[in-house]
């Protein structure tokens, strides 16, 4: 029979992470095991890390759920689980323990190597392009991040925007494109939804003249109407983030990509519902000629690794993915992956950290 149980880590930033909604110091992830008493060397893993602020099943009771999860998963004494099944046991309500669980079946369903696709990246034979991500934080912060990126080789950047003065912020853009040109270094913006509707387009021309290559939510997500004059009038190519999060039903789906038409969509599994949740939001997407890339938010390894491979599978060749996260944490997972020259690999020679 199939036998479920769950492990937990508290994963402590290497620096507060300063988000738009304040700053993290800590990040709880819950991990499912998923193994047969048949073959119990074999565990498929997955992670359930519900982001504060932004995941909708971040809640006091998140834990208590899980447990109870777990004890009616193990009652029904499954002897096979295929991660189509796996979704139709958890409501997307939860959508970081549908991708738990999602992506637990699948691991398990291929023999537990967190390996959860047959791609060039699994077996190791081609990086992933990744943004490097600058956190907000003030001036000097965010100038030292910047350099550092540079640095290490990448070739295209994220920076969170909003939580400066607005004229700093352009600055730092200005020093950045002085340093490197557009044909050099793809510059990415994250606004979280600071622009007020009726500001935006302006704030949005004074960004145009550093060639960015997009910005993510400039106004705050349910403002339909005025989000779409936003993506039909925008000089930078506008990504919908925070507006997909909590939206599961499929004809809304539709109806938020046809009546706003952004240029981009970004698909974070966790807050999603999964991998099958984010490859219905590809298919949409690409049905509208949207484009669309992979994000982690602030998962451990474990999770970062599952998306990870999805883009392995799914994104477009050379198409930098937002999954630069595995280096945030003091106590992250050991892992197989690691980051060159601005791309992200993964070394099946490298072993996974045991989880108890």
């Amino acid at each position: 029979m199939l036998q479920l149980r769950y492990s937990r880590r508290d994963l402590r930033f290497t620096f507060p992470a300063r988000t738009s909604r304040g700053a993290l110091t800590q990040h709880s992830a819950h991990y499912l095991h998923l193994q047969h008493t048949q073959q119990p060397h074999v565990i498929g893993l997955g992670e359930a890390a519900p982001l504060a602020g932004l995941s909708p099943d971040h809640r006091p009771d998140f834990e208590a759920t899980l447990d109870g999860f777990v004890r009616e998963f193990n009652r029904r004494q499954l002897r096979e689980l295929l991660p189509q099944e796996a979704l139709e046991l958890v409501g997307p309500e939860w959508p970081a323990l549908r991708f738990a669980l999602e992506t637990a079946a699948l691991d398990w369903q291929h023999g537990g190597r967190r390996q959860l696709y047959d791609t060039a990246f699994s077996r190791g034979e081609a990086g992933i392009p990744i943004n490097g991500l600058v956190w907000m934080g003030d001036a000097a912060f965010m100038r030292q991040q910047i350099e550092k990126k540079l640095a290490e080789g990448y070739t295209c950047l994220k920076l969170k925007i909003g939580g400066l003065d607005f004229a700093t912020e352009l600055a730092i853009l200005a020093e950045i494109r002085a340093v490197a040109g557009p044909e050099h270094l793809t510059l990415r913006v994250d606004a979280n939804g600071a622009f007020g509707p009726e500001e935006a387009l302006g704030k949005l021309e004074q960004l145009a003249r550093f060639e960015l290559h997009s910005i993510e939510q400039p106004i705050q997500a349910g403002q339909w109407p005025q989000l779409a004059e936003v993506c039909r009038q925008s000089p930078v190519p506008v990504a919908l983030d925070e507006e997909l999060i909590g939206l599961t039903e499929p004809a809304r789906q539709e109806e938020l990509l046809a009546l706003t038409k952004p240029a981009y969509i970004i698909l974070k599994p966790t807050l999603l519902g999964g991998l099958q949740a984010s490859r219905h939001w590809m298919r949409l997407a690409e049905t509208h000629s949207i484009s669309w890339w992979l994000t982690s938010a602030l998962e451990s390894n474990v999770g970062l690794n599952a998306i990870s491979q999805l883009a392995g599978l799914c994104a477009t060749p050379g198409f930098p993915q937002g999954l630069g996260t595995g280096q945030l944490y003091h106590n992250n997972v050991a892992s197989p992956l690691h980051i060159q020259g601005g791309q992200l690999f993964y070394d099946g020679h490298s072993q996974w950290e045991k989880l108890e």
